[in-house]
């Protein structure tokens, strides 16, 4: 029952970085796989959508019921995907509902806005203007999904065991930070 989660910023590599960590450990990534998952197990699929839409350019607005229906089975899903351990997580509120699971690790991925917007840009094929519209608007959203549904800021330092910042950093590298990190977590946590 060990694993990752990892919360990151949009351009930050925090993708990159959980697959490359779980390619390392030999663990199952999951990503988008949980919200489809989640969203099925709670019959509301327009959730589903409405959550993998970061930047909110399709405007689905769920309604409060199915969000809520949402929300109760990506924890469920979350805690079963912690009890097979050997996991790492990308997102979904992770690092908050199994913080009482004391052999995962909780990562935040960050990087300075300028470089997020510059990836995010040269990734997608973006001018400027759009690249910098999808971080300021990702940032937003992913600050008010904490907010609203787990009542924590997503910047709390305290909600992680690491905070890697990438400016300097290639995912190769960040992945190896997380798996010496993680390794040393396991010991101390089971002695």
């Amino acid at each position: 029952m060990a694993g990752i989660t990892i919360s990151r910023q949009m351009g930050s590599l925090g993708r990159q970085v959980a697959t490359e960590a779980a390619q390392k450990l030999g663990f199952k990534l999951v990503w988008r796989d949980l919200i489809n998952q989640a969203a099925i197990r709670a019959g509301v699929p327009e959730v589903a959508l409405a959550t993998i839409d970061e930047s909110g350019i399709m405007g689905l607005r769920p309604s409060r019921s199915a969000q809520q229906a949402y929300h109760q089975a990506v924890k469920q899903v979350l805690r079963e995907l912690a009890e097979e351990g050997d996991v790492v997580i990308i997102g979904r509120a992770g690092q908050v509902i199994l913080q009482d699971v004391k052999d995962f690790l909780h990562v935040r991925v960050v990087a300075p806005k300028s470089l997020r917007v510059k990836r995010v840009m040269e990734e997608k094929k973006l001018p400027l203007e759009v690249a910098q519209a999808m971080v300021e608007t990702s940032d937003h959203n992913r600050t008010v999904y904490l907010r609203r549904y787990y009542h924590v800021d997503v910047d709390d330092p305290l909600l992680y065991d690491l905070v890697i910042n990438t400016q300097d950093l290639a995912a190769t590298d960040a992945a190896e930070i997380i798996c010496a990190a993680f390794f040393r977590h396991i010991h101390e946590n089971r002695d």
